[in-house]
């Protein structure tokens, strides 16, 4: 039998997973405020897990003269006088 290759090297096991285990689901309901001592770790509601991924940045600043004014600002003011 061959081995998936998401489990060949410890790597693969770290990426986001979209199904808790039930330890994981009730450390969530704790710090929610959602779990008590009393309650029964049976028929647990269900966890809103998403993958969080930061938005891509760009390398580069905003364009700027060498007066550090703005793209475009420098030639609007040219026109108005």
């Amino acid at each position: 039998m061959s081995l998936d290759k998401s489990l060949k090297n410890k790597a693969g096991l770290a990426r986001h997973r979209n199904v808790l285990t039930r330890t994981e689901r009730i450390a969530v309901l704790k710090e929610e405020g959602r779990w008590t001592d009393d309650t029964l770790p049976t028929g647990l509601p269900k966890i809103v897990h998403r993958k969080v991924s930061a938005g891509a940045k760009d390398k580069k600043g905003p364009k700027t003269d060498e007066d550090g004014e703005g793209e475009g600002t420098s030639d609007a003011a040219e026109k108005k006088d």
